[in-house]
Parts: structure tokens; sequence; C-alpha cells
């Protein structure tokens, strides 16, 4: 999780000012801290995560390892195909997070029988990988969710209609379990390319191919 540092700045001949950081790291937040505090001329300082969340510098530090050991900088991939003949959809999800100092990924994939197009396997593929982050205990953290399907991306951030109905029950199923979660959700849309990973996981999907990984990432 990124955050963020306000405090109050006062120099021997000047007035008290309000200052504000960029986004950084828990760990870069850490140094920061403790160079501010050095100079002996910081008061009042503020560390706000992406939620909205505010602690005092001693609160942060004890918070600090608690939050390392949930997970955090989640990247959500989602992708949907659908086979006409065989009336059934392939979905595939890829999930990255990072939990301490390692970063994890989840693959998988699954089919389903009674969707009815392509434009339907993408939104039960997101709703598929929301559910994910709910077995993998992610609450109350901002979220990125990527994918190549503009309209279900468009529709979650309220810029595109969305006017079929069946459609429309799955956007709030999708709604609903990110409320649930807590979720601080953001929407980017990426190229087939960039999504390569889970549009092979759907396509595995609708040859029979089901996968599920849970791994450490190693560079």
């Amino acid at each position: 999780m990124r955050v963020k540092l306000k405090w109050i700045y006062k120099g021997p001949k000047t007035e008290a000012l309000v200052f504000e950081s960029e986004w950084t790291s828990q760990n870069a937040m850490e140094r920061i801290l403790e160079d501010l505090l050095r100079t002996g001329r910081a008061a009042n300082l503020t560390v706000i995560d992406e939620m909205g969340n505010e602690w005092n510098r001693k609160e942060f530090l004890k918070l600090k390892v608690v939050l390392e050991e949930e997970p955090h900088d989640i990247v959500v991939f989602f992708d949907g195909g659908y086979d006409l003949e065989q009336g059934k959809a392939g979905l595939g999800m890829v999930i990255y997070y990072q939990k301490g100092q390692k970063t994890y990924r989840i693959r998988s994939n699954s089919i389903l029988q009674e969707l009815d197009s392509n434009n339907e396997a993408e939104y039960a593929a997101l709703y598929n990988a929301i559910l994910l982050l709910e077995e993998l205990g992610v609450k109350h953290t901002p979220c990125s969710i990527k994918g190549d399907s503009l309209g279900v991306l468009k529709q979650l951030e309220g810029e595109w209609p969305c006017l079929e109905e069946n459609l429309n029950r799955w956007l709030d199923r999708i709604e609903k379990k990110i409320k649930e979660l807590g979720l601080k959700a953001s929407y980017t849309p990426i190229s087939r390319k960039e999504n390569k990973e889970a549009d092979q996981l759907a396509s595995q999907a609708l040859n029979n191919k089901i996968i599920h990984s849970h791994a450490t990432i190693t560079e």
C-alpha cells in the first residue's frame, strides 16, 4: 500500500507551514519520518494511506508490521471467452499482490455453461476474480483492475450505460462484492497483448484445461 505524509514545518525565523508529500511506499515512509525528525523542525507528522486512514508516527510504525503481513499492491487481470457452438464460456483470472517482502501470483480459470455471450463471459471473469480476492482475505485496500474489455471497465466507472438486463445483473454483483470487501477499485483498460495471461487462461478453459496456481514470484 502506498502512503503519503502531512506535516507542519516551523523554522526559527519562519511561520509554520503545512506540507504534504507525494505517494510512496511504507518502507520509504519510515526513512522519511526519521529524516524529518532529525531536522527538529517538523511537527504533527501524519501518515495517510490510499483509503484515507491517518496515523501519527508511533501508530504508523506499530501498524506497519501488521500491514506488511496483509496482501497489498493488488493488481487484477481478467478475460472471458465464449464458444458459440458449445455454448460455454472460459474465464481467466490473474492476481498479483505483495505480502511482506514477497510478490505472489494467482492464476486461475474456469468454465461456465450458463452464459450467452463473450460480453457476459467478461463480466463473469471479473466477478470470479473478485471472489478470489475474498478467498485471499483482501479487505479495505486499494485494488487495480485491468482488462481489455473497455465496456466492462467504463460501465463500472459509471461513464458508459449498460442497457442489457443480464449484464446489469453482473455489474450489480461485482459492485456489491467490491463494496462488501471495502475495496478502493481503479479501472485501467489495457491491450489484448498486455492481457495475455488472462486471455490464455480463458482459452485454456475453453479447451477443458483447468488451472489454479498460487506461487511466489522470483526475480
